[in-house]
């Protein structure tokens, strides 16, 4: 593609990267069902998925090369806060079916897919829904008993 046509659709890098990122960040979306665990559950194994692919690996280097390269990391904030909203969205009504103590979910993001990008970026066990049940369980669980 010519560099005109790119800039005819995005007027500047950011908006580049932002549409792009964007678009496949979309790629893994946080139901809201009514059985927390059962969400979770699915959306770490959506995420290994993502994680898994060329273009999954593309947009973890550009999320890593976010703190140096301001350009970058807008759109990568916009994602992030965009993913925790939502993830702070399902944490509520979980709250308020007693399902859960209230949390804070940028903390729980970070407890829950930690595991997962350890496990897929080392590449030395597939990361399966079992995988996905143990780490779920045990963050909700770890949850559960200091919320006293």
């Amino acid at each position: 593609m010519h560099r005109t046509s790119v800039y005819r659709n995005w007027p500047d890098r950011e908006e580049l990267v932002t549409a792009a990122l964007l678009q496949y960040s979309g790629a893994v979306e946080l139901a809201d069902t009514g059985d927390l665990r059962h969400d979770l559950v699915e959306y770490l194994v959506a995420l290994a998925g993502l994680l898994s692919t060329t273009t999954g690996r593309a947009m973890q280097r550009a999320i890593q090369d976010a703190g140096e390269n301001p350009e970058v990391a807008l759109p990568v904030d916009r994602i992030f806060d965009r993913r925790l909203a939502r993830l702070q969205q399902v944490v509520d009504h979980a709250v308020a079916r007693g399902e859960l103590p209230p949390v804070d979910g940028y903390f729980l993001a970070e407890m829950l897919t930690g595991p997962v990008h350890l496990y897929v970026s080392r590449g030395l066990r597939p990361f399966t829904r079992a995988e996905a049940e143990r780490i779920t369980d045990v963050v909700l669980a770890g949850l559960r008993h200091t919320a006293g």
